[in-house]
């Protein structure tokens, strides 16, 4: 159920404290690992390539991982955890629609880091997890899809639960911007189911803006993250009851998805049918002819005060570009842990040391 707003006025105040980024900012550099391990950044990209090719579904899988984790504790890797008592994030409902392919795309990379023994054990699983995000933008391709049977869970076998992939055959590069991570977060330690508040697919405006300002985040900093929405897919469930109810859903998009869905909400459609296996600008242009898929993408065009940005990135990828990269740093700026307030590099990703 939505948070109602006056609860996300209240998280707004709560979390600008508890997350605040202004006092660990001057940790976080791009530089970071220049000499604790040299070729971090060469072997993520390799690893995430490797990801990709493997299952493409991996890029907006990540990229979503990244934001779920620092919209809760911060930037911290905490999403990444598994407690033996079942009480950690990714079990919370709001979590259930994480795709295991963003979280075997993060192990790999850590695996492939520690490989490097002037690397191993020296780069927190939140740098891995922020640089993959990235590539997952950068290196996304123009993918034909194609949808195969469903398949078990590779990330933890025990959440026992068959899950929808996507196969896609490479071709023309269409990715999107290769912009700079800063880093030199520390893991968290704690992970807990009751600590995730997520925005839903049905926000409005008002309810969107309470939530990013509780990350320190503004409009435009939300409707430039939203635009990760060009590529990926989501369940009927979180928009069927826009079908045919939603005046400012496109009819014919509607009969589309009535199509898509059935009667059967496990069914899916993807966020942005008219590019959907690439990185650009998209989005933006199918909310200006009433073709966003969730709630809350569609109100960033029907409400006057948004639309503008919105009608902006439309019009200029390169805006877009440069807003989202933008948004992506000052998102990586969230909640950031120190070896003073607790943070650790943990061995697996899993598990906290």
């Amino acid at each position: 159920m939505a948070a109602s707003l006056a609860g996300l006025a209240f998280l707004a105040v709560t979390s600008a404290a508890l997350l605040s980024p202004l006092a660990v900012v001057g940790q976080l550099r791009t530089d970071y690992y220049s000499t604790i391990c040299p070729n971090l950044e060469t072997i993520v990209r390799s690893s995430v390539k490797q990801s990709m090719a493997a299952s493409p579904i991996s890029a907006p899988a990540t990229l979503r991982l990244f934001f779920h984790d620092c919209a809760v504790r911060g930037c911290d890797a905490s999403i990444m955890i598994v407690n033996s008592n079942g009480d950690d994030e990714w079990r919370n409902s709001d979590n259930q629609s994480l795709k295991p392919e963003g979280f075997t795309t993060v192990l790999n990379a850590k695996a492939a880091v520690d490989s490097d023994p002037q690397c191993r054990y020296k780069v927190s699983c939140a740098d891995i997890l922020a640089l993959a995000a990235r590539e997952s933008v950068y290196q996304m391709k123009a993918l034909r899809p194609a949808f195969t049977k469903k398949h078990k869970s590779s990330y933890i076998e025990k959440r026992g639960k068959a899950v929808k992939t996507r196969e896609t055959v490479l071709s023309t590069r269409s990715g999107g911007p290769n912009y700079q991570v800063e880093l030199g977060r520390y893991d968290g330690r704690v992970s807990t189911r009751d600590s995730v508040v997520l925005p839903h697919a049905n926000f409005n405006l008002d309810q969107l803006n309470a939530f990013f300002a509780g990350l320190g985040l503004s409009q435009t900093d939300m409707i430039a993250l939203s635009g990760g929405h060009t590529f990926g897919a989501a369940d009927c469930r979180f928009f069927q009851y826009r079908i045919g109810a939603d005046p400012a859903m496109d009819q014919g998009f509607a009969a589309q998805l009535r199509n898509t869905c059935g009667g059967n909400p496990n069914n899916f459609a993807f966020l942005n049918g008219a590019t959907p296996a690439a990185f650009d600008n998209a989005y933006y242009r199918g909310l200006q002819q009433g073709r966003g898929l969730l709630g809350s993408d569609q109100a960033l065009h029907a409400d006057q005060r948004s639309r503008g940005t919105v009608d902006y990135y439309a019009w200029s990828q390169s805006a877009f570009f440069g807003g989202f990269a933008a948004a992506m740093t000052r998102l990586g700026r969230v909640g950031v842990k120190t070896a003073a307030t607790g943070g650790e590099i943990r061995r697996d990703c899993r598990f906290p040391n």
